[in-house]
């Protein structure tokens, strides 16, 4: 009979050294996983953002048509009177106006960083 505060004997036993290089390994798995993860949100912003401004613009073009009865002659003339307004370090919008009754060739790209 064994006494409660003998110490049991593994069979198969850890060795310091291979322990902590193992806690090290998790660790920076742990870490890798994290920044990934914050990397795919990043991008998934992005994307968001880039539809969230051609909606926008759409919305503003499409107003100022209906309330003034011709198209923006350019953009900057939506942020003047619509109150459009972006991240211009991020997007880069590309507004070409075809003639005051037809809808102008608009496109948003992400500049890259």
């Amino acid at each position: 009979m064994r006494n409660r505060f003998e110490k049991k004997r593994n069979i198969l036993t850890i060795s310091d050294s291979v322990y902590r290089i193992l806690s090290a390994v998790i660790f920076a798995a742990i870490i890798l996983l994290f920044y990934f993860a914050v990397d795919a949100s990043g991008k998934n912003t992005i994307e968001k953002q880039q539809e969230s401004l051609e909606r926008a613009l759409a919305r503003d073009i499409v107003q100022c048509y209906a309330i003034e009865g011709m198209y923006p002659p350019d953009l900057s003339y939506l942020e003047d009177h619509y109150g459009l307004t972006y991240d211009k370090t991020t997007f880069f919008v590309d507004y070409q106006p075809i003639a005051s009754n037809l809808y102008p060739d608009v496109t948003v790209l992400k500049i890259n960083n």
